[in-house]
């Protein structure tokens, strides 16, 4: 799988600024409703609140994969955020978060979703590739990692 497939270049934001997990996933709610255009941006933030109440989506190391499930959706949406500071997310290694690769799934779908996560968490294992999204200092650059990443 390709991240730059997955993740439209529209949908790569590099140096935001955020200080808690409830604004990150607000930011990225109403990223993905721009997506959504049929869902409302409460819908998807709610769907990303439920499954953090399961247990934190923060992976370690700084990352985290924030996701939910909405119906009515027909492919899942992808959005790649890098925060300009870590911020607390109760990671499972209590470290705090900057690099969040939110997925907005359809709700029927078990088997993609699995696939894209653990894709996307095997990808997120490369301490070059996180460090170098970390060096992104725009959208574009920060996309353009992802190109470069896609053709190892």
């Amino acid at each position: 799988m390709k991240l730059s497939t997955l993740i439209p270049e529209d949908c790569s934001k590099a140096a935001v600024l955020f200080n808690s997990k409830k604004r990150i996933l607000q930011y990225i709610s109403e990223l993905a409703q721009v997506k959504i255009p049929n869902a409302n941006q409460h819908d998807i933030l709610e769907a990303l609140l439920s499954r953090e109440k399961l247990g934190s989506t923060g992976i370690g190391k700084g990352i985290a994969i924030p996701h939910g499930r909405l119906a009515g959706l027909d492919n899942i949406v992808a959005i790649l955020l890098v925060n300009q500071q870590p911020i607390p997310f109760d990671a499972v290694d209590d470290r705090n978060v900057d690099i969040f690769v939110a997925l907005i799934v359809p709700e029927d779908e078990n088997k993609q979703h699995l696939e894209t996560l653990a894709s996307i968490a095997g990808k997120l294992n490369d301490k070059h590739f996180c460090k170098r999204l970390r060096q992104a200092s725009n959208d574009n650059e920060l996309y353009q990692v992802l190109v470069e990443f896609d053709k190892q």
